[in-house]
């Protein structure tokens, strides 16, 4: 049994980066995350010059749709974004420096995730019945009742409240 001998295949694989740079669909992806990676990286050095370096890992950059001289960051807490907002005049003028050319920057907080669960403490599931007024709260009522006219729809009240408060 002999077999003929395997042809060559017609078509030969791919380097995965050659799918990536074609126009046709991954291409684009490819040039948006790069761009966004080079954003990111200008915003470090412009956040660097600010001694503010130490923000950067907690910033996610991008241009907002629509705009490509509008920048939008968005950041994890009210307290990085108003230190954010003190900056921005500084902030536009370093990245023009270093060749990004931005009109304007949005500053934004994410939103919570909803990754926590706020769950009762011990003892509140299993909520014990009221024990009704304790020792001071009623003498307060009483003393109140007390001063209170016998005609009064005031009295009438204060007394169905000490009579239906078990006493405790």
């Amino acid at each position: 049994m002999n077999f003929a001998p395997k042809r060559p295949p017609k078509q030969t694989a791919h380097d995965w980066m050659d799918y990536l740079r074609e126009s046709d669909g991954l291409g684009g992806i490819l040039a948006k995350t790069e761009d966004l990676a080079k954003l990111k990286s200008t915003l470090g050095l412009a956040l660097a010059k600010l001694d503010l370096e130490h923000l950067n890992s907690k910033i996610e950059a991008g241009w907002r749709s629509g705009s490509q001289n509008e920048l939008f960051l968005l950041v994890g807490s009210a307290s990085i974004a108003s230190r954010l907002q003190q900056v921005l005049p500084s902030l536009i003028n370093e990245l023009s420096k270093l060749g990004l050319i931005c009109s304007a920057i949005k500053v934004r907080v994410k939103p919570p995730t909803g990754s926590w669960e706020v769950k009762p403490g011990p003892g509140i599931a299993k909520r014990d019945k009221p024990k009704g007024l304790n020792a001071v709260a009623k003498k307060s009522w009483e003393d109140l009742l007390g001063k209170l006219p016998v005609d009064s729809s005031l009295r009438k009240a204060v007394e169905r409240l000490l009579q239906n408060k078990p006493k405790g």
